[in-house]
């Protein structure tokens, strides 16, 4: 029940915010690579480390911390312990590594994953049929979370 009541709270921030139409590279034609890699930009532009850092947190968005906990948020209360925390997370993941999960986690992690696709139709099983469709981030929100991310070294 919680698992499903997570996925369908992302997919949720994906239809008021995200969209599969946003400017840049459309989601169907995001190549994972052999390395499982997402080697470009998908806005075309650097990320913003500051607004990613709110895309993190924002409880409404991609709900980051619902799953995963990091001491530079610890300003923040409710850090989830599902997924593993995100401390030293830019010494364990390139920034192509980190994309390629975020825009679709089931790929690189497999199906029994319970973290959505975050630029991807992929958002996991029992999804409302309302909810299908949409992104829960834009192209250039997963590249500011990535710029985030690789500040916490």
């Amino acid at each position: 029940m919680r698992i499903s009541v997570l996925l369908i709270g992302a997919a949720f921030a994906g239809s008021v915010v995200g969209s599969a139409f946003s400017a840049g590279t459309a989601v169907g034609d995001v190549k994972i690579n052999d390395d499982l890699e997402v080697t470009a930009s998908l806005s075309g532009a650097a990320g913003d480390a500051a607004a990613g850092r709110k895309w993190f947190a924002n409880r409404k968005l991609g709900n980051c911390l619902a799953c995963h906990a990091t001491s530079e948020l610890s300003e923040q209360a409710f850090h989830g312990e599902i997924g593993p925390s995100m401390d030293g997370v830019a010494g364990r993941y390139n920034a192509n590594q980190m994309r390629a999960i975020l825009v679709d986690s089931k790929k690189i992690f497999g199906d029994q994953t319970i973290m959505p696709g975050f630029y991807s139709m992929n958002l996991g099983v029992r999804v409302t049929k309302k909810f299908k469709g949409k992104t829960v981030l834009t192209a250039q929100q997963v590249e500011d979370v990535i710029a985030y991310l690789e500040t916490l070294k």
